[in-house]
């Protein structure tokens, strides 16, 4: 069945799934903040809208956005980390209001394995989440605005460290001395697994659910990044040696594997 889909946020993940909807048949209304880039989207086959979403108001023709839409996916980044940073917590109650008055009975919320915070070993997605960063912490309240509405369908899909096309960790981390965490497990997923898993929860249905998403392949990061370091002829990052008393996570996908879901890309970058 093809339906009309809006994707909030047409950046590094919602572009091009935005763009892999479209070629499975399906519309798509795309948001940008950028005007700049609306005739991007537009050249692209989306039907492109300025929406930017503040801690007072909705801004942007957020109705038309919503009109005849059958799945929303909400793909909207925190962005606590840079000097002017909002409540995201307050833009997504005011982005809820306004699906309220859609008709807009689906939605997949894109979260992060952030919530989890610092526990160890193998977390699933019965593991309770107990974030330490704001960011989580306020990821894990915007979920629950849409999890606890019973009007709508919410599947939350919790990715790892996301990794692809100019984007990936050892760029940052080449070089780097002293750090102590080179026995941890990675929990990484690239952008084309992204996509997939976002499209096979279309495909299937299956709403009202979560799902972590993350590589089911674990090597630890001392040798994941030197590996990587290497293959991109860039310095090491220099791990402290000695024994550390610490697990790290694990994460596993264990909604995705149950149903014999095959990630296909590897955490190649």
């Amino acid at each position: 069945m093809k339906n009309t889909i809006g994707i909030i946020g047409c950046g590094w993940l919602g572009l091009p799934l935005a763009k892999s909807l479209i070629q499975d048949g399906h519309k798509v209304h795309g948001s940008t903040t950028n005007a700049d880039k609306l005739n991007l989207l537009k050249k692209e086959g989306i039907k492109p809208f300025i929406i930017i979403l503040g801690e007072d108001a909705v801004t942007g023709r957020i109705e038309e956005f919503l009109d005849r839409v059958d799945i929303l996916i909400l793909n909207i980044p925190p962005g606590l980390r840079g000097k002017h940073k909002e409540n995201f917590v307050l833009k997504m109650n005011l982005l809820h209001t306004e699906i309220q008055k859609s008709k807009v009975k689906k939605i997949v919320f894109v979260s992060s394995t952030s919530v989890y915070g610092a526990v160890e070993g193998e977390v699933t997605e019965e593991t309770l989440p107990m974030p330490v960063t704001e960011s989580g912490r306020q990821l894990l309240e915007a979920e629950k605005i849409f999890k606890n509405d019973k009007t709508i369908q919410t599947t939350i899909l919790r990715f790892g460290g996301l990794i692809g096309p100019d984007r990936h960790p050892i760029d940052k981390l080449s070089g780097k001395k002293g750090l102590s965490n080179g026995n941890d497990p990675i929990n990484l997923i690239h952008l084309d697994d992204c996509i997939h898993l976002i499209k096979t929860i279309l495909e299937n249905n299956w709403w009202g659910q979560i799902f972590n998403g993350v590589y089911p392949d674990h090597p630890t990061k001392k040798d994941y990044y030197y590996d990587m370091a290497d293959k991109k002829m860039l310095p090491r990052p220099q791990y402290m040696s000695g024994m550390t008393t610490k697990k790290g996570k694990t994460i596993i996908s264990r909604n995705f594997l149950i149903n014999d879901v095959q990630f296909y890309t590897g955490i190649k970058p």
